[in-house]
């Protein structure tokens, strides 16, 4: 029996995980990420691979989801902020080192893949799997496929601007120095963190903030809700998708999937929206499991 093998490279550590055609996971492992060590990152995944094999005593298909994409270009890593992948033949030297060929997609994708297979939007055709959280992320799936698009970057909404910002939102918004409009700006875990301290001038925790306790708190979470549901009416205005699978650490926010859709209305160019923002099934493990899914992609 084939067994799908995925493969989630972080920045502080790599997870492993074995699965049966049916979804079922076999076996799972993981260990802390080679610091910056490029050629012992390729090692450590090579010996992860050989040793879920060897303890389930059959091979396997290999994906591996990235903090980043393959050049259709040069054939090199990029876009990864795990810095060291960047610039470096990562797909062609795990090849080498296996000798037999793998997949590779951004981690977005495999969250979006995972969910969109057998997570929150396994009977929908069009899924837009988003992860919020250190930063924020996202990964197009149709009809069970992951769409890369010809510059391997489709998914990618964070790295857009913030669409209709109001006065306070114009001037750019942002936890790295200077300012910067980008949604991700605005959604990642420290701009939540950053928009409370600009308002109000203390420094609480994205989970405390989300405990929307007091009126402040409560003001920032319904500005954070806003931007969400601005950011998203410009996914389904462009692809308008069935499901929206919220992941990362923000996720777990359980008030953003009443109050989001309360809100996408105004910016959504339709009369109504049956778009259903959901949170996902698989936790941390969506990852690693659309690694896997590379393999069976419909």
């Amino acid at each position: 029996m084939t067994m799908h093998i995925g493969i989630d490279l972080g920045g502080t550590k790599i997870e492993i995980a074995a699965l049966s055609p049916d979804g079922t996971e076999l076996l799972r492992m993981r260990k802390p990420a080679p610091s910056r060590d490029y050629d012992q990152t390729v090692r450590t995944i090579a010996d992860l691979v050989g040793e879920v094999q060897q303890k389930l005593e059959r091979p396997g298909t290999v994906g591996i989801g990235t903090p980043g994409t393959v050049s259709r270009r040069t054939g090199l890593m990029k876009n990864a902020y795990a810095t060291a992948l960047n610039d470096r033949p990562f797909k062609a030297d795990i090849e080498a080192m296996l000798g037999r060929p793998i997949k590779l997609a951004n981690d977005g994708n495999c969250f979006a893949l995972s969910e969109a297979i057998d997570g929150a939007g396994k009977d929908a055709d069009v899924v837009f799997g988003v992860i919020v959280g250190t930063g924020c992320g996202g990964g197009l799936v149709v009809n069970r496929h992951v769409l890369e698009g010809v510059n391997s970057i489709a998914g990618e909404w964070g790295h857009n601007p913030l669409p209709a910002p109001d006065d306070s939102e114009r001037a750019g918004f942002s936890h790295y120095d200077g300012g910067e409009g980008t949604i991700e700006a605005f959604l990642c875990g420290a701009g939540l963190v950053h928009d409370y301290k600009r308002v109000f001038g203390e420094t609480l925790t994205a989970p405390e903030i989300a405990a929307a306790d007091t009126p402040q708190k409560e003001q920032t979470m319904v500005r954070y809700e806003q931007r969400m549901a601005k950011a998203l009416a410009s996914v389904i205005n462009l692809v308008d998708p069935q499901v929206i699978v919220l992941g990362g650490g923000l996720s777990n926010i359980e008030r953003l999937y009443d109050n989001v859709p309360k809100y996408w209305g105004d910016w959504v160019f339709s009369d109504h929206v049956e778009t259903q923002l959901k949170p996902n099934v698989h936790g941390d493990s969506s990852g690693v499991r659309g690694a896997a899914w590379l393999w069976v992609e419909s």
